[in-house]
């Protein structure tokens, strides 16, 4: 089913608006109402619907203003406390997100247009279809005994402690993958390599891929253009709460989300 572009009216239950990496919702936590979406237009750098997923969304400008009686909500946030929403928001996120990036075609420069048949981009010079783009990164937790490698990345703003992490290159699996960027990043050599999950991360586009894996071998040598830093923590004595992936996070999956300290009630201590 086609995407439309820019509809006059909205009728879906579900209606996603984005602010940079945030949700708009009531005071009461909820989405905003078709109504509520028909007053945001005005300050909307783009929105549509998607009639196959029963929902609308919105873009709000970057120097909108919140409107009275909603709030914003960081999306990771939103991803842990409502789980059940996570598929349609990250789709709303990552196309919006994309929307904006991929407006003209690569290889003729015509404006894309939306497909008439399915959720993808048209180039009517070309006759050819361009599909939503998804970037697979694998994200891994390195164990050592009754230690775990967490590391803080040098680029970005990104800055707390994680996993081992990077994007799947052509022609390797998704093991091969987590092979090497544990061998760059860190020097070290892993096995048993192992599945655990996956995280849509609309962050623009990635699909983040879980693993755990065992060290196996070599002496712990940062990829220094890459890590400020990386370091062998025991389960019991990990970096303060401020310091760790926040709930809702593929890092945070891996190093508390399968039974770690399962009973805990991680909400009081983290903040999004």
């Amino acid at each position: 089913m086609p995407i439309q572009s820019k509809p006059e009216t909205f009728i879906y239950e579900y209606n996603i608006v984005i602010k940079g990496t945030d949700l708009l919702l009531t005071l009461d936590q909820t989405l905003p109402s078709a109504k509520d979406m028909e007053s945001f237009r005005s300050l909307a750098q783009d929105w549509f619907s998607e009639d196959l997923y029963g929902y609308s969304a919105l873009l709000l400008k970057n120097d909108a203003e919140i409107p009275a009686n909603f709030t914003l909500c960081p999306i990771r946030r939103f991803f842990y406390e409502q789980k059940e929403l996570v598929f349609i928001t990250a789709r709303a996120k990552s196309l919006l997100s994309q929307r904006q990036m991929y407006k003209f075609c690569p290889t003729c420069g015509d404006r894309l247009l939306d497909d008439k048949t399915e959720s993808a981009l048209f180039c009517p010079s070309c006759n050819i279809k361009f599909f939503p783009r998804i970037e697979p990164a694998t994200i891994t937790l390195i164990s050592r005994g009754d230690e775990i490698l967490l590391a803080r990345g040098k680029r970005g703003t990104y800055k707390k402690f994680a996993c081992i992490s990077g994007f799947v290159e052509q022609g390797e699996t998704l093991e091969e993958c987590v092979a090497r960027e544990v061998k760059e990043e860190t020097n070290l050599e892993v096995k048993n390599i192992k599945y655990m999950g996956s995280t849509a991360w609309p962050f623009p586009d990635q699909l983040m891929l879980e693993f755990t894996a065992d060290y196996a071998g070599g002496e712990l040598k940062i990829q220094e253009d890459e890590l400020e830093e990386a370091r062998w923590f025991r389960r019991d004595q990990l970096p303060p709460p401020e310091d760790l992936p926040q709930p809702g996070s593929s890092a945070w999956n891996l190093i508390f989300g399968n039974g770690h300290l399962k009973n805990y009630d991680f909400r009081d201590d983290f903040e999004f």
